[in-house]
């Protein structure tokens, strides 16, 4: 059994979930732990193991890490990404891969480049119930498809953004649409193939930060279907709901729960299962809003090295919820729907976003 040492570059909110999967796995040796803050890097090598370094350029010059995972903030996955791509690493890159299409096409063609593996790291699409939807989309029990929508109703106060000086901002972060809806919005696409058209509203309602709190999107799919988005992180006074409605003429569905990870509604045509039973039988109870996709992930992508076969979360399709999320923030700049794919003009929208709302 091949070993592969690993680094893990950012040790804040999220880095937990990877790093007790990395320990656990036989295949993986967590070598280093990388943060800014010294103290933060010290407190997570204690709890998982792993040198602590302060600057991941020496990290990637290292010959005894094989991959690397880039948990920082948004705006430093992508010149992360390409640098650890260049030193011949593996990348596992957090969402969203980057923030504008031009980076991610960028880091995409460095892993190209370099012959190493991209994973962009959307690990609800391993949930069981998600798993299971998927399952019923391909075997044709919905018939035609009619429409669908994803909602997340969640809340992040002022303290939230203020706890440092990158969330909220266009430049390292986004808005709910970009940090927080962007898992949910990637199952939406994988569930219901490419989007033609948007027309998208996104505003900041009630926190004192750049970006969006609130966003909403019309969609047209490619397949004639329709779609919904609606993304807040104002509703008080805790997380409501996060879900995900497929509808078509012979089947609905309807997941939720804290990660996408119980089945609420179970209905079709076929007779092939109770609902009922279904709901009772399928579905987990994950610590928090993560869930327990980063196991299979991790797996899969060690799985993908292993076998030299294409990984199923790649570059390409990390890149297709970015590019939704861009085209929703375009139309809300210019009040008009954006046809997809994006072309160059869209490429910088973040920075046109940023410029808009200091008028």
């Amino acid at each position: 059994m091949v070993k592969y040492g690993i680094a893990l570059i950012g040790c804040g909110r999220i880095a937990p979930n990877h790093a007790k999967n990395i320990v656990e796995l036989d295949q993986l040796e967590l070598k280093v732990v990388c943060d800014l803050i010294p103290e933060r890097a010290e407190k997570f090598s204690q709890l998982y193991g792993g040198e602590v370094n302060l600057d991941y350029r020496q990290v990637l010059a290292r010959s005894d890490v094989k991959i690397v995972t880039i948990a920082t903030p948004s705006g430093l996955h992508a010149e992360i990404g390409i640098a650890a791509a260049e030193a011949g690493k593996h990348v596992i890159v957090e969402k969203p891969m980057a923030l504008s299409l031009r980076d991610a096409d960028r880091l995409i063609a460095a892993c190209e480049r370099n012959h190493v593996y991209l994973g962009v790291c959307h690990q609800n699409r391993y949930n069981l119930v998600v798993r299971k939807l998927r399952e019923a989309l391909e075997t044709g029990r919905f018939g035609k498809l009619s429409h669908a929508t994803a909602v997340i109703r969640w809340y992040r106060d002022q303290a939230y953004f203020n706890q440092d000086s990158w969330h909220g901002t266009w430049e390292h972060d986004g808005g709910v649409l970009m940090n927080q809806s962007i898992h949910n919005l990637d199952l939406l696409l994988w569930m219901m193939g490419p989007v033609v058209k948007v027309y998208g509203q996104s505003k900041t309602q009630l926190r004192q930060i750049e970006v969006e709190d609130l966003g909403l999107g019309m969609l047209t799919f490619a397949n004639g279907a329709l779609g919904l988005v609606e993304a807040s992180s104002t509703i008080y006074p805790s997380n409501l709901e996060e879900t995900l409605n497929i509808f078509g003429e012979n089947g609905t569905v309807v997941l939720g729960g804290t990660s996408i990870n119980k089945i609420e509604t179970w209905r079709f045509a076929d007779g092939l299962d109770v609902e009922a039973e279904i709901i009772r039988e399928i579905g987990e109870t994950p610590p928090n809003i993560y869930g327990f996709g980063h196991r299979t992930f991790y797996e899969r992508f060690l799985n993908a090295i292993n076998q030299q076969i294409p990984f199923e979360i790649s570059g390409s399709e990390g890149r297709k919820a970015l590019e939704l999320i861009l085209a929703i923030y375009h139309s809300s700049l210019t009040g008009l729907p954006i046809t997809l794919p994006l072309h160059e003009q869209a490429h910088s929208l973040s920075e046109l976003m940023k410029i808009s709302y200091q008028k």
